[in-house]
């Protein structure tokens, strides 16, 4: 059994699409949120109650959608939808990138490191594109690779995948990256209220620290490369610790 997730959605074109190329290892259990949760990242809900029903079922295929974040719903999903431990936790295909930092923000990736903190092998898979109406056809086969090798030789406990696409029709390749350093700028706009005060919303653009090096996630994209990076849920810098143990404190 496949448990699948996302942030945009259980009507989106990308968890759709998802869900069928999934549905050719194995039964597969959706529970998503209603509506978009976008940038929700790990955030639970802990102030009301979370609605769960069922929207659809077929041979294979159990739809059900959730008022809830995207953490909520893998969850809710252990907890009271599944009737069996799921092989693997899948998100996405998300509409937009979820590469370099953009990977703490994402509610795709939440999915996948709830999973991971679950210790089920756990993929995140997003596109570059916001189109509503993306075509995703170009990730179908990597998706595929991607899926059965995890099938097949599982991950790390503690490690989850994320899995970039550029929005290209065909790929130069696929590479296994780092998270790239970069961040946002210019993330508000300010717009003065009628009744005043000033009204805030988000924007920005996002800006690489780094460029030529392929290595990093971001700038694989870039180049037309799918980037695969391997996420870990443990924080700690193990470096920086180390190096503690020498402060005297």
């Amino acid at each position: 059994m496949i448990l699948v997730s996302n942030d945009d959605g259980y009507m989106a074109k990308g968890i759709n699409v998802l869900v069928r190329v999934l549905m050719e290892f194995g039964d597969v259990v959706v529970v998503a949120p209603h509506t978009g949760r976008s940038g929700k990242g790990c955030a639970i809900t802990s102030e009301v109650p979370v609605k769960v029903w069922k929207v659809s079922e077929e041979q294979g295929l159990q739809v059900y959608a959730c008022t809830g974040t995207p953490c909520d719903c893998v969850k809710i999903a252990f907890d009271s939808v599944l009737s069996r431990r799921p092989s693997l936790v899948v998100g996405g295909i998300n509409h937009g990138d979820n590469s370099a930092v953009n990977a703490h923000y994402s509610g795709t990736m939440g999915v996948v490191l709830e999973g991971c903190m679950k210790e089920v092998p756990s993929i995140a898979f997003s596109l570059c594109s916001h189109d509503a109406d993306a075509d995703f056809s170009a990730t179908l086969p990597v998706i595929r690779r991607v899926v059965a090798a995890v099938l097949q030789r599982g991950l790390p406990t503690g490690s989850c995948l994320n899995v970039n696409f550029p929005d290209v029709p065909s790929y130069a390749g696929v590479r296994v990256c780092r998270q790239a350093y970069g961040q946002w700028m210019n993330e508000w706009k300010g717009h003065e209220h009628p009744n005043g005060g000033t009204w805030y919303w988000l924007t920005g653009s996002f800006q690489c620290s780094e460029s030529g090096s392929l290595d990093a996630d971001k700038v694989a994209l870039e180049n037309n490369y799918v980037a695969i990076t391997p996420t870990k849920i443990d924080l700690t810098d193990y470096s920086l610790l180390n190096d503690m143990q020498g402060w005297g404190l």
